[in-house]
């Protein structure tokens, strides 16, 4: 049976940034939000998904936690993708955290917030309290969420496999409810569409 056909982006537009979790967010279209870990790779991915290269759309930084608004992009005219501020990052005072934490939260929470999240964890790393506290959140809100691991690149063969198979059981999950992805090659990129789409189709058929 062959692989259901990835998402094409044809369109990807900025559309505002959202600094205040109880603030009117731009629209009525399914949002889809990515979240992680500051040095995770989240830009990356965003950019490597979106095939935006020369053009970049989320910014790379060589500092983390970078990212300290909801960043709305509008895909496709069907969808919003919503970049989170990272978390866990420790070089930032202890109020600017809890100013994220409350932004990130607060808008997770929302009636009208995301219909499914994209948690990203990194493959090289065992799960962080954070990670896990992060999916224990969707869970009591009942978000969905997409479980993806990055930086597969950088492993060699043998480690890779253990990773795959470990980080899974680590985080209560089977492994075939994890995505690999690697922005280098572009691995995992056509399967995480592919996901998308089929939550953005149960999403229109309510």
């Amino acid at each position: 049976m062959s692989a259901p056909a990835p998402l094409k982006i044809r369109s990807v537009e900025f559309v505002q940034s959202v600094a205040d979790p109880d603030a009117p967010l731009p629209g009525d279209l399914p949002q889809i939000a990515f979240a992680g870990r500051s040095n995770v790779g989240k830009s990356s991915l965003i950019n490597t998904l979106l095939r935006r290269t020369r053009k970049k759309i989320a910014h790379v930084s060589g500092e983390p936690g970078k990212t300290r608004l909801l960043n709305f992009f509008r895909v496709n005219d069907r969808f919003f993708l919503v970049d989170l501020p990272g978390y866990g990052f420790a070089r930032v005072p202890d109020e600017m955290r809890d100013q994220w934490a409350h932004l990130v939260e607060g808008y997770l929470a929302r009636p009208d917030g995301p219909v499914a999240v994209v948690q990203l964890i990194d493959v090289r790393r065992d799960p962080m309290p954070d990670d896990r506290k992060m999916l224990e959140y969707l869970t009591s809100l009942e978000i969905p969420a997409l479980v993806i691991l990055t930086k597969v690149d950088k492993l060699k063969r043998s480690q890779r496999a253990v990773q795959l198979r470990e980080l899974p059981r680590a985080l209560g999950l089977d492994p075939e409810q994890v995505i690999p992805f690697s922005s280098k090659t572009g691995e995992g990129r056509d399967v995480l569409l592919a996901a998308i789409d089929r939550l953005l189709e149960e999403k229109e058929k309510e």
